[in-house]
């Protein structure tokens, strides 16, 4: 059941109606309901692997709570008999076995999905080199990639890390902690959300706020704006840019083309990613519950760090909480430092394990993000970029001390965002080409094959006939989407401070005449309405 069909339109109404009319002390029952209900309309076969991962996590979760709850009536029981080093060594004991059923848990729900998701790339990998070797290599597996897995996985392992670190409380009603896990909002494409956070306003009755339940349409009709208006039809364009060419023939779409690619594709991704995590956020809402916002401005920050602090805000967070954190301390890595602290000195062996560890945070950011070379590559030089600017920011505070009037001018600022956003797109790039050569000599193109003229041609052309057309789109589709990305700045500027919403929400005339509007605007020119189908969310293969 996609976001976008009607039939989600028809689930969502419904939901709202029975989920604020019947009995309040029902409403988590009727969300777990409706999430299994949703799940199930992407294959009764997804439900097996959400059925593992929720009984696995409670079962696992049990037992480290009961771990923990024996320890501590065993040292209250022994105060005056054990001493400091006794009661230590019953801990580390205690703990140490939490700690192995805190593994069992990880490895059994990490490793349904490695193999899942990874099997294939595996297999095409082995077999590459057995090719090397005259060898025939081994079938490809095609396995079911059940909808959000990676989404799930990671908010229910978050949990047991959690638990495990005794920073929330153990579910006792597996039907509560299968909410958690499976809260439908969340599942096509996040926000990855802690246990902590979600799981109270989930068990909580929620009584009907039309502020609220105001806001929360409000949102989701941005959201449907933002998908269906502007990126589902920027995709067309996008995809006519993606375009492999047939094997012996030349790329058609290289120099200024992969610029346009880098620009437009920035567009498409953010309008779908951000369209549908504003969908999320807005079901949320207008059900009571408050989700993490997952993206704040990412195209007005200033460094590349700055803007994974913006962008995918609850991925970024999980891996420095769950990977970074606790690779970058752990005793081999503690182990590691004080020999390169010896070997190398100081100032360069302080740096090892946090490097490694960055490295290794990045890399599994990658491949989070697909089964493929280019998503390694890909996060593998975001964190190149990060490491290396790290590296140099003496040489930037050098630069800023001197020059303090031109680097804290408004016009420096937006060089800054302006560099970092074309860089990123640069990166984010390797997502549509997906062969790694490919990409990096389409990068290349850009600095020998000077075809700007041929471009602003083919453009000239769209522009003095009416049936004329540009990557797949007419001029009016331009215009539509022009529009749409000056609406977003704007919303973007203005909600700074505060949201457009909180602005007007005492003027009722203004609230919903953007409710209007936005419905209009989503039924007039969503692409569905000029003959269009409308795609599928970016994340949902996650």
């Amino acid at each position: 059941m996609l976001f976008t069909s009607y039939g989600f339109i028809a689930f969502l109404c419904v939901l709202f109606v029975v989920y604020y009319l019947l009995p309040k002390k029902s409403q988590w029952a009727i969300l777990l309901a409706a999430s299994y209900i949703f799940y199930a309309f992407a294959g009764l076969d997804c439900l097996v692997f959400i059925f593992v991962t929720t009984l696995s996590a409670y079962f696992v979760a049990r037992l480290m709570g009961r771990l923990t709850k024996k320890e501590g009536a065993y040292l209250d029981a022994n105060r005056e008999t054990l001493d400091k080093d006794g009661r230590k060594k019953y801990k580390a004991a205690v703990k140490k076995r939490r700690f192995y059923i805190l593994v069992c848990g990880l490895v059994l729900n990490f490793g349904i999905l490695a193999v899942i998701k990874y099997s294939a790339f595996a297999v095409s990998n082995v077999n590459t080199v057995i090719g090397l070797f005259g060898g025939d290599g081994f079938d490809i597996p095609d396995l079911l990639l059940p909808m959000g897995i990676s989404f799930y996985i990671f908010q229910t392992m978050g949990y047991l890390i959690d638990v495990y670190r005794q920073k929330t409380e153990v579910e006792k009603n597996p039907f509560r902690l299968a909410l958690f896990v499976s809260f439908f909002p969340q599942l096509v494409q996040g926000p990855i959300s802690r246990h902590s956070d979600l799981a109270p306003q989930l068990y909580a009755e929620h009584k009907f706020d039309l502020r609220g339940f105001t806001y929360g349409l409000q949102r989701i009709l941005w959201g449907y704006f933002k998908k269906l208006v502007i990126a589902d039809r920027v995709l067309v364009a996008v995809k006519a840019l993606m375009k492999t060419p047939a094997e012996g023939e030349a790329e058609e779409f290289a120099g200024f083309y992969v610029v346009l690619l880098i620009l437009i594709y920035s567009v498409q991704i953010y309008a779908d990613f951000t369209g549908g995590i504003d969908i999320t956020i807005g079901i949320a809402e207008a059900l009571g519950i408050k989700l993490k916002e997952n993206f704040v401005r990412p195209f007005s920050s200033k460094s590349t760090k700055e803007y994974w602090n913006r962008w995918h805000i609850t991925m970024g967070t999980w891996f420095t909480d769950y990977i970074f954190y606790p690779v970058s301390v752990c005793k081999p890595m503690m182990k590691l430092s004080k020999w390169s602290r010896k070997v190398f000195g100081n100032n360069i062996g302080k740096r090892i394990p946090v490097y490694l560890a960055t490295i290794l945070t990045w890399f599994l950011t990658g491949l989070w993000h697909g089964a493929g070379w280019n998503f390694i590559v890909w996060g593998l030089l975001n964190c190149a970029v990060i490491l290396v600017s790290q590296e140099l920011e003496p040489l930037y505070a050098r630069f800023r001390g001197k020059f303090p009037r031109l680097t804290g001018s408004v016009a420096y600022g937006k060089f800054m965002a302006l560099r970092t956003f074309l860089l990123m797109g640069l990166i984010r790039s390797l997502d549509c080409y997906r062969d790694v050569g490919r990409t990096f000599s389409l990068w290349g193109s850009m600095f020998t094959k000077w075809n700007i003229g041929e471009v602003m041609g083919e453009i000239g052309s769209m522009l003095t006939s009416a049936s004329g057309t540009f990557l797949g789109l007419k001029l009016a589709d331009y215009i539509i989407i022009a529009v749409g990305i000056a609406a977003m700045a704007v919303v973007s500027s203005l909600s700074a401070k505060k949201s457009v919403r909180e602005r007007i929400y005492d003027k009722p005339v203004l609230s919903w005449l953007l409710c209007g509007g936005l419905l209009f605007a989503v039924v007039m020119f969503g692409a569905y309405s000029i003959g269009y189908d409308a795609s599928q969310f970016i994340y949902n293969q996650f």
